[in-house]
């Protein structure tokens, strides 16, 4: 039935979720505080508005893990590391984009491509960046799953 999704499993020892059953993980918990222990306050200040702009793409999660901090709907579509200096953001896209915010592009497949940024000044979080977290967040809510599947239905 198109648009029914599984339910996600939750893993019994941490509380997160996955959409697939026993999905390999590090099973910690941590607060966001622990990522900004000795750390410039303004990056707590950038973190927050970054979240914030997330937070406008609709409902999702965040799992602040041992190294990083991830946002998730359905699976992680983005996060942050928080570095000395900057945060190291990244985004889940289905295609490559050149430009100049990403220092870095990791493709572990063909068809996905994760895309880093840093983030240093609250300035950074800007329009441009926006419209590369939505574009994220309707990965994390497995859109492209669904218009696949109502492509196979057509034929």
């Amino acid at each position: 039935m198109p648009g029914k999704k599984k339910p996600l499993w939750t893993c019994p020892r941490c509380g997160h979720q996955f959409v697939t059953p026993k999905m390999w993980h590090s099973c910690s918990r941590h607060s966001l505080d622990d990522h900004f222990k000795g750390k410039d306050p303004i990056l707590r200040k950038i973190f927050d508005r970054y979240l914030t702009l997330v937070k406008k793409c609709g409902p999702m999660t965040v799992y602040a893990q041992k190294t990083r901090i991830i946002f998730q709907v359905r699976v992680r579509f983005a996060g942050a590391v928080i570095k000395k200096n900057w945060i190291e953001g990244g985004v889940w896209l289905k295609s490559k984009v050149e430009h100049p915010r990403f220092f870095r592009i990791e493709s572990p497949t063909p068809r996905d491509h994760v895309h880093r940024f840093r983030l240093a000044k609250r300035e950074d979080i800007d329009e441009e960046l926006a419209a590369f977290i939505r574009e994220a967040y309707a990965v994390g809510c497995q859109e492209h799953l669904e218009k696949s599947k109502s492509a196979q239905l057509r034929w």
